[in-house]
């Protein structure tokens, strides 16, 4: 057996396999390498920002989104397996309280339809990795926005509420319609989507993200611009939007099952 082939047969057992019939163990060893990674980065992150702010912003952008993501397939696949455990007495009946590690494919004789007995989707690196390079890529242009808000609205005595307000009316009014729309572009593109695709996705979720985003972020940005010192800044953002890029995820995942994207 080739490296290739252990190596599909363990993500297919994992896969397969949950923490007391409902938590995924391959999501769950994801999250924790995650969590482990953020640890690191919050106990190093001052001394490499000092000697490379740019991409420590970078790292830490992807490693942010790559959470989000892994969160936002891990409440697909637990949404999932409940639908699952609730279409399958036996697995509903079973004790809470002992880990309960079993391969439903073997347990369960899946029928083509309906939709709620499938089994929950394997955890998707390729779409990880996607939202890992987006917030990547994009870093350095976030930085360097930051810093023309920080030169252009600086937080002087008597005037630090009126720059914030500022800052917050030309991050929300300029750069996030475009930062929305780079996201759905990038995420059809690198998913195999063409013009069709893009202008689907434009029409279906991009005017409701952006409605969205004017329900969060507003505030959010307020607390960034008046509190954070300018290096926390973009990881207070990226914190931030874990859940948002979550969100996100989902609804790009969502879509791509519309338009037939999806593996």
């Amino acid at each position: 057996m080739t490296l290739n082939d252990s190596r599909k047969r363990l993500l297919r057992t994992l896969n397969s396999r949950y923490i007391y019939g409902r938590l995924p163990l391959l999501h769950a060893i994801i999250a924790l390498i995650q969590i482990t990674m953020v640890s690191i980065l919050i106990r190093t992150f001052n001394a490499y920002y000092t000697r490379r702010p740019v991409f420590t912003t970078m790292v830490t952008n992807a490693v942010l989104g790559g959470i989000a993501d892994t969160t936002a397939q891990t409440l697909t696949a637990f949404r999932r397996r409940q639908a699952q455990r609730r279409a399958d007495p036996e697995a509903a009946n079973n004790d809470f309280f002992s880990i309960e590690i079993q391969e439903y494919d073997k347990k369960v004789p899946w029928p083509e339809s309906p939709s709620f007995r499938q089994p929950p989707p394997p955890f998707d690196f390729e779409r990880m990795i996607r939202f890992m390079a987006y917030p990547f890529i994009m870093a350095p242009l976030q930085h360097r926005w930051f810093a023309f808000l920080e030169r252009t609205f600086p937080m002087v005595a008597g005037k630090a509420a009126l720059s914030s307000l500022k800052r917050v009316a030309f991050d929300q009014l300029l750069f996030a319609p475009c930062g929305l729309a780079c996201f759905f572009t990038f995420m059809t593109v690198a998913e195999g989507g063409g013009r069709r695709a893009i202008a689907k996705k434009f029409q279906d979720v991009y005017i409701p993200a952006l409605k969205a985003n004017f329900l969060v972020w507003p505030l959010v940005q307020l607390i960034n611009f008046r509190l954070m010192p300018i290096q926390f800044q973009i990881p207070f953002v990226s914190t931030v939007g874990i859940a948002w890029t979550a969100w996100l995820s989902l609804t790009n995942a969502a879509e791509d099952e519309a338009l037939g994207l999806s593996p």
